[in-house]
């Protein structure tokens, strides 16, 4: 008579331990591939970063960036000063750069806000407007970084332009 060994569907303990741990490096390194891969949609990257106009300051006008071999791109956020929680209004102007598209991404410089990027749409006269908000920060007043993204046929260019907000009034 032949005997058949059945199965009772218990994993000895150590190998119990060793699958955990396999699966949780498994898990790692799939968030560490789609973190990877999806960077660039979170942090854009640049071919090329200007530098705003030195004492550019978005609070009480508007910045400008200068294009090597000439252009410029301009930056206005309204109203002014900017303030939180309160729709803003933002208005990109291109000279000598013709752009498939135009974002701003509003970042935390010593804090982490979250994702705040906003597409400008392009109107009738060239320019990019859209509305948007940036968050409160609970500790008070804010220094932000908006990032202006222009994607043309064959760049990137990036433009910080950094500004403080205040704390929100009640």
């Amino acid at each position: 008579m032949r005997r058949i060994a059945v199965c009772s569907g218990t994993v000895p303990t150590a190998n119990r331990s060793i699958l955990i741990d396999l699966a949780i490096i498994l898990a790692l390194t799939l968030i560490a591939v789609v973190g990877y891969k999806f960077s660039p949609l979170l942090l854009p990257k640049a071919d090329l970063t200007l530098m705003p106009a030195a004492g550019c300051d978005l609070n009480r006008q508007t910045c400008q960036a200068d294009m090597p071999g000439g252009g410029h791109i301009t930056l206005e956020i309204g109203p002014q000063p900017i303030p939180v929680i309160k729709p803003l209004h933002v208005t990109a102007t291109l000279a000598g750069i013709v752009a498939n598209k135009v974002e701003l991404d509003f970042a935390g410089v010593v804090m982490e806000m979250g994702f705040n990027r906003l597409t400008l749409l392009r109107g009738d006269d060239g320019r990019y407007t859209g509305e948007t908000t940036i968050p409160v920060c609970v500790t008070g007043r804010m220094l932000w970084r908006a990032t202006l993204v222009v994607e043309t046929d064959r760049q990137r260019i990036a433009v910080p332009f950094t500004f403080e907000a205040p704390q929100a009034q009640n």
